[in-house]
């Protein structure tokens, strides 16, 4: 019992010892294009809470971020065949931009059907609003900090999707213009555009409570 003891490995070697084996994204897509399926389920739980994560910035509810994340990741696998990779942090990029994309097209859904709008302020958030936007209104900079507080989604809801895609991404991600043009697939110029007319918007949308 002694010796089985001894040659028992301690759980940190074990723990640094499998992380030091621990494959790559892109070894795992290529093990999945191989016909391994049990690597892209590695590849899901390992990503599975960057897709939730951008996936509540433009949904509130627990059942929509689901199905993005059920959506995105049937979207990834698919496309695995057109993915290049080749440097750290590069399948991260691309399954971001697949969820942004898909995060738009239920955003454009939705204003199809009339649902983009998740209900009227209540009569305490329109007072609470209207007070911190007067307070605020003097620094110039009224939208970025309305966005940042919890009453963010009512009011991105009534904007485009286009101009509150970019705008979720510029004031609660924080990404820059390049990072918003390498995510969405659209020009630096365009985005700058879209990012201008989302301001816009939103300075009237908030122009109300003033």
């Amino acid at each position: 019992m002694r010796r089985m003891a001894e040659h028992v490995e301690p759980e940190e070697s074990k723990t640094l010892r499998n992380q030091a084996q621990e494959a790559t994204d892109d070894e795992l897509v290529a093990a999945v294009r191989a016909g391994d399926e049990a690597a892209f389920t590695q590849l899901f739980e390992r990503h599975r809470q960057l897709v939730s994560r951008l996936g509540y910035r433009f949904f509130p509810r627990r059942e929509q971020v689901e199905e993005i994340i059920q959506e995105a990741f049937v979207k990834a696998y698919f496309a695995l065949d057109g993915y290049q990779g080749g440097y750290e942090k590069s399948f991260v990029s691309w399954l971001a931009r697949i969820t942004v994309h898909t995060c738009y097209d239920e955003l454009r859904r939705a204003k199809k059907r009339n649902e983009s709008r998740l209900g009227d302020l209540t009569e305490e958030e329109a007072d609470f609003l209207t007070d911190r936007l007067r307070d605020m209104s003097a620094g110039g900079n009224v939208e970025g900090s309305a966005i940042s507080r919890d009453l963010a989604n009512k009011l991105l809801a009534r904007l485009k999707p286009e101009d509150r895609l970019v705008l979720t991404l510029l004031k609660q991600e924080e990404l820059s213009i390049a990072e918003i043009a390498e995510v969405t697939g659209w020009t630096s110029a365009k985005v700058k555009m879209r990012s201008h007319r989302a301001q816009q918007g939103l300075r009237r949308v908030l122009r109300k409570f003033l």
